[in-house]
């Protein structure tokens, strides 16, 4: 949450920097310098599983990310689906000042929202946003709700075995890969209980069908929803055999 307090009034006689003035360029200051990206954890491992299955010159760049990690990454981060998957995201999803359009607002709030990757923190985090932000009159707080993100979940376990064989039988064409779930979900709360903690939706979901999420038009298919019955009916076979 960033809160600026500012001068109230007609705004007739506007100071030279209002709240939303200086609040604005706060949110622009987050916006052009998000977190660092970098490969790590889920997003590593899912090139482990799938580079063997690329043409050779991928297999080439993901034996030896070592060397090719920065052009991997260029990649990832020019699409918002994958950048999710190897930075901590910033996204500016509320703005609030005056109730009235010829008056200055006494104070200006925006929220920003911040999915925080594996490996950083939520103090990393704020203290990002104060080093970018840099203004002495923007203050800096928490909301209500914040969470450090879960671990990553292992695949050398019994249970990372039963969700991959079960996936490859009710899907057989699908090649089965961890990656990094950049939604929050409920999920979080069993990682006390199990380092096996899979978050896993057994839809096929095309380009569109993504941008739907959360937004206009949000559906499954009747040939989506039925393939995601046969396959908890198989993994609760699989599960209990």
């Amino acid at each position: 949450e960033l809160v600026v307090a500012g001068e109230g009034g007609h705004s007739s006689m506007p100071p030279s920097q209002t709240a939303v003035g200086v609040l604005s360029r706060a949110v622009v200051r987050l916006e052009e310098e998000p977190m660092p990206a970098r490969l790590r954890g889920g997003s590593r491992a899912l090139f482990d599983f799938v580079g063997p299955e690329m043409p050779f010159g991928m297999r080439l760049v993901f034996a030896n990310l070592w060397l090719f990690e920065p052009l991997v990454v260029r990649q990832l981060t020019a699409q918002p689906s994958t950048n999710a998957a190897v930075r901590t995201t910033t996204a500016a999803t509320m703005f609030e000042g005056s109730v009235k359009d010829n008056v200055l607002p006494s104070r200006a709030r925006a929220v920003v929202n911040f999915r925080v990757l594996p490996g950083d923190t939520v103090e990393g985090v704020l203290e990002h946003v104060r080093r970018v932000v840099d203004d002495s009159r923007v203050k800096v707080g928490v909301m209500g709700f914040q969470s450090e993100p879960s671990p990553v979940s292992r695949t050398d376990t019994e249970a990372w075995s039963v969700l991959q064989r079960s996936i490859r039988q009710v899907f057989p064409e699908a090649l089965v890969a961890p990656y990094l779930m950049v939604g929050a979900t409920d999920a979080r709360h069993f990682t006390g209980l199990s380092d096996s903690v899979y978050r896993f939706m057994p839809l096929r979901l095309e380009r569109e069908d993504l941008a739907r999420l959360h937004g206009r038009d949000e559906r499954v298919s009747v040939q989506g929803y039925a393939s995601a019955v046969r396959f908890y009916a198989q993994y609760l076979r699989n599960a209990t055999h």
